[in-house]
C-alpha cells in the first residue's frame, strides 16, 4: 500500500483527503505543520506529499526532503488557492513535483491519484 501524507493546517482539509485518500487504497497519515511533517518524515518517507502553500515553512520542508536520501522519489504537491505565478514558481523552485488547487474535492483527488494505486499494485 502506497503512503500518502498530508500536510495543512486546516483541521477539515486534512480529514476530508484523508476520508478520499484512504478510500483510494493509500495509507494516509496527517501533518498540521511543516515541523511535524518534517518529523514524520525522519521515520518514513511518504510515497505522495500534499504541502500548503499557505503553511509557514511549505518550501523549506520540500527543500528539505528533496535533500534527505530517497527524498526525489517522493512526490510533492504544492497546495495552493489560486494559481499564482509567482508561488507557483517558488514551489518549483524548492522541488514540488506538481501543483494542487485547493480547495480539493473527491472529483479532483480520484481524478490525479485513482489510478496511481492501480498501477503501484
Amino acid at each position: 500500500m502506497q503512503r500518502f501524507m498530508i500536510t495543512d493546517a486546516s483541521d477539515v482539509v486534512r480529514k476530508v483527503g484523508k476520508r478520499i485518500l484512504s478510500e483510494l487504497d493509500f495509507l494516509v497519515s496527517e501533518a498540521s505543520s511543516a515541523h511535524e511533517a518534517f518529523a514524520h518524515c525522519q521515520t518514513q518517507l511518504p510515497d505522495y506529499l500534499i504541502v500548503d502553500s499557505g503553511m509557514e515553512g511549505a518550501l523549506e520542508l520540500i527543500a528539505t526532503i528533496r535533500g534527505m536520501p530517497d527524498g526525489k522519489n517522493v512526490k510533492i504537491y504544492y497546495c495552493v488557492i489560486e494559481a499564482d505565478l509567482k508561488k507557483l514558481m517558488q514551489g518549483k523552485r524548492a522541488g514540488a513535483t506538481d501543483f494542487l488547487l485547493k480547495p480539493f474535492d473527491r472529483k479532483i483527488l480520484t481524478a490525479i491519484f485513482g489510478n496511481r494505486t492501480v498501477a503501484a499494485a
